[in-house]
């Protein structure tokens, strides 16, 4: 089974590269982004995570995990799964070890989308003109989406690397570039 972590800051293009790689090698794409803006709206869990999410935080681990785990769950003939977004926290990433180890599989490999601040912050604010999401429009939300990313998610890529699993891919030029490197990534494994 490939279980890939597609692992970057917000605006990194996790999303858009998500879909290739799914197309490519038949992988189910596991967003928790989208799955946490697919719960019901009027559920207490929603409104929970909403709470966390509307001002740039990491929703906490024990309710990201069990969401992960229901919605893994639902696709148990997958080839493989793309975790985009998850894990956030070292935490995550071993109850995801722990997880998978109990099904008889494990991650592949973490492919590290590395792109410079400045140009994440152009990205998101492009994204919030097309896909109204307004936690993308907000400089002061983005600055914290970030610096919550450089202090609580980027350190997991140090769990992965200790498996030597990471694998840091430049972010940085045209889609079609940057898959081109994901797709030598993933064939080199």
């Amino acid at each position: 089974m490939l279980n890939i972590v597609l692992f970057g800051p917000p605006g990194a293009g996790k999303g858009t590269q998500s879909e290739r790689l799914q197309e490519k090698y038949g992988l189910v794409h596991i967003s928790t982004g989208d799955v946490f803006r697919a719960l019901d709206p009027d559920s207490d869990l929603a409104k929970l995570a909403k709470s966390y999410a509307d001002k740039g935080n990491l929703v906490p681990d024990e309710i990201t995990i069990k969401i992960l785990e229901s919605e893994v769950s639902k696709f148990p003939n997958a080839k493989g799964v793309i975790y985009d977004g998850f894990p956030r926290t070292t935490a995550q990433a071993e109850a995801l070890d722990a997880f998978l180890a109990a099904k008889g599989t494990s991650v592949t490999s973490m492919l590290s989308l590395v792109v410079p601040e400045d140009e994440l912050k152009s990205r998101l604010i492009a994204r919030a003109e097309v896909s109204g999401r307004k936690d993308d429009a907000d400089p002061a939300i983005i600055q914290n989406r970030i610096e919550t990313y450089n202090n609580s998610t980027a350190p997991v890529a140090g769990f992965y690397q200790e498996q030597d699993k990471l694998s840091e891919i430049d972010g940085v030029g045209s889609i079609e570039d940057i898959t081109n490197r994901l797709f030598s990534a993933i064939d080199s494994l």
